[in-house]
């Protein structure tokens, strides 16, 4: 059994009324433990184990480390996640429910990704967040389940954070025969190292992250996300903090999930009726999800923007 689930493609009436597209979810909000992650990271764990791992080391302040912690509960392996100081005391008290042993380092992920490897043992594994072909292969499958249901999307919306997500889906497009659909990638303010790259035309480095989207907070993209976008038709896209909190209010409101902000930037195409969307008929938004979120710290974020 592997440790995702096929999660729900459902069709949103509230989302297409206000978008005026037809808008289809694929709600990887649902997996178990919280997002997307757990396809690719999940498979990149059990890989390792196979392999004679006996501890598995990560770095992630939040849906990353979330899905290793996950994985190695299921599996009977330890794991030790690595976190940044930026790090919500909500992500570490979850990811110590997952029985993960967490260090915190560093101002960012890229800080405390440096420790995590500096760490590794004889025996032990390294899982990357997000540049990994075997995550890259895992997330894929989510546009296998899609394509296995019949749709057809005109356009698939998604967030973008280091960029496994974006590797994923584009991989997944192109082994259902699916290569002419469009990805929107969309960052926000403060988290947009890919939309910076594609602007310079080579991956550039972010000098901080300052976007509350913090698990979109990778500096740098990772170079698979780069290439994608010479392969492959992607529309790079920023959207504003505001928008994206606004985006996760309403989501809550008109499906009762609760994602965080990384996830709530993609959203925002719809709820803002982006002109982005303009030509396309149908499209299919990842719902990627966020172990993290709670409703008080959107609403906190929230009204520190609106004032």
């Amino acid at each position: 059994m592997p440790l995702h689930i096929e999660t729900p493609l459902v069709c949103s009436w509230p989302l297409s009324l206000v978008s005026g597209h037809s808008t289809w979810l694929k709600l990887e909000a649902l997996q178990p433990p919280g997002s997307f992650k757990i396809r690719g990271i999940g498979a990149a764990c059990e890989a390792q184990v196979r392999r004679g791992a006996r501890r598995l080391i990560s770095s992630s302040g939040g849906n990353a480390g979330m899905a290793v912690a996950y994985a190695g509960r299921r599996l009977s392996v330890p794991v030790l996640v690595v976190v940044p100081e930026t790090a919500t005391e909500t992500a570490k008290e979850r990811l110590r429910l997952e029985q993960a042993q967490v260090i915190v380092h560093g101002p960012s992920w890229h800080e405390a990704n440096a420790l995590a490897l500096s760490m590794l043992e004889g025996s032990d594994a390294y899982i990357h967040p997000f540049d990994d072909p075997l995550l890259w292969a895992g997330h894929a499958s989510m546009i296998d389940e899609v394509a296995l249901a019949g749709l057809k999307p005109e356009a698939v919306v998604l967030s973008v954070g280091g960029g496994g997500l974006l590797a994923g889906v584009v991989q997944g497009l192109q082994r259902n025969g699916l290569n002419r659909v469009p990805v929107l990638a969309v960052e926000t303010e403060g988290a947009d190292s890919l939309h910076q790259s594609l602007a310079a035309g080579r991956l550039v480095d972010l000098e901080r992250i300052t976007s509350v989207a913090s698990t979109l907070g990778a500096k740098r993209v990772c170079d698979r996300a780069f290439e994608c976008a010479q392969e492959h038709p992607i529309r790079s896209i920023v959207v504003s903090d505001r928008l994206a909190l606004s985006a996760c209010e309403r989501f809550l409101d008109d499906h009762r999930l609760l994602v965080e902000p990384a996830c709530g930037a993609s959203l925002a195409l719809a709820y803002d009726r982006s002109s982005e969307l303009a030509g396309f008929e149908t499209v299919l938004f990842i719902v990627c999800g966020g172990a993290t979120a709670t409703i008080d710290q959107i609403r906190q974020w929230s009204a520190k923007y609106s004032s």
